[in-house]
């Protein structure tokens, strides 16, 4: 059975590897601290997901060139404004054989290209082995073996159908869709609204207000998606509203959390500070914020949160402004 490298060891790469160890497969991971590599290889545990411990046949490095030798299928588990400049610094280590699979949900600021498309400008258009791997999904609940759906998307039938055999277990199971744009934008525009929700649990407000939240926010998500080429279809999926649920509800996602603390005071910088993992919905809101002015889209609820994260606007202004704009159909384009 082929090995697999995963660059980067944060909670979700590392509940993935851990999948993927539990069938047999060979797992090696990358982690650019020797300290917190060092960590894990003495106790097994995981530095993030309190019930993940490593089995044996995962080995740890924090040599790149080793890792990415060391298999033909590279799992990128890092946050998605850092993807870049690791493809560039490691740039001549790669080759066209091997599959590239990306777990990072975000859209890269000023270039404004997803981690696939970011893959390909690097590496050139004719990489056609880049694989998205997304969907409704916490590592926490992964790693207690709780029944889990992705997707799997690629241009490349050969390479998807690959990892989504990798990827399937008896609590763990991938489909395919062929729609990398989609599945990357449901998957990273998610996150905004996930910090919206969050704000929206740190104001007190109930359920009819994330309800409203969270539908009309997947409108805007789809208006954008549609206007770049993505299928509509494929947000009424897992990477789209099934994403949008689990993030938007769950205690598990940092992207809530970083909202309820906004909501209850709390200044965005202070919050990044004490924060171990990257919530990568803050400048995925920035991102967002470029695509709806050159497309010149109406997207008034992802305007807030760039107002509410960038400019300093408090949030119960925004949402005074978002409740008394002028009245419009619900289904207008």
């Amino acid at each position: 059975m082929d090995s697999i490298s995963f660059l980067g060891c944060g909670s979700w790469g590392g509940a993935l590897g851990d999948v993927l160890s539990r069938k047999g497969v060979p797992v090696i991971f990358w982690h650019r601290n020797s300290n917190t590599i060092d960590q894990i290889q003495k106790t097994r545990k995981h530095y993030l997901v309190e019930d993940l411990y490593f089995s044996k046949n995962v080995n740890f490095t924090n040599d790149i060139e080793y890792a990415i030798n060391y298999s033909p299928i590279i799992v990128i588990a890092i946050p998605s404004q850092s993807i870049r400049k690791l493809l560039i610094k490691n740039n001549t280590i790669f080759n066209n054989k091997k599959i590239i699979v990306t777990v990072s949900k975000g859209i890269e600021v000023d270039s404004l290209m997803t981690m696939s498309e970011v893959i390909n400008d690097v590496y050139g258009k004719n990489y056609k082995r880049t694989v998205v791997l997304s969907g409704p999904s916490h590592a926490e609940e992964v790693v207690k073996k709780f029944p889990t759906t992705l997707v799997a998307s690629s241009k490349n039938d050969s390479a998807s159908k690959t990892i989504q055999q990798l990827f399937s277990n008896e609590y763990l199971r991938t489909y395919l869709n062929k729609d990398v744009r989609g599945v990357e934008i449901g998957g990273a525009m998610k996150n905004v609204m996930a910090i919206a929700a969050g704000i929206c649990d740190g104001i007190n407000y109930g359920d009819n207000s994330k309800a409203a939240l969270m539908t009309r926010g997947m409108t805007e998500i789809i208006r954008l998606g549609k206007k770049m080429g993505a299928k509509g279809k494929t947000f009424r999926g897992l990477s789209g509203f099934g994403d949008l649920i689990v993030t938007c509800l769950s205690q598990h996602s940092r992207n809530r959390k970083v909202g309820q603390a906004i909501g209850e005071g709390e200044s965005l910088i202070s919050i990044q500070n004490r924060m171990k993992m990257v919530a990568e919905g803050v400048l995925t809101t920035k991102s967002v914020h470029q695509l709806r002015l050159k497309y010149g889209l109406e997207m008034p609820i992802h305007e807030a949160m760039y107002e509410i994260l960038f400019m300093g606007k408090n949030p119960k202004d925004s949402v005074s402004e978002l409740m008394n704009r002028k009245l419009s159909n619900e289904h207008k384009k």
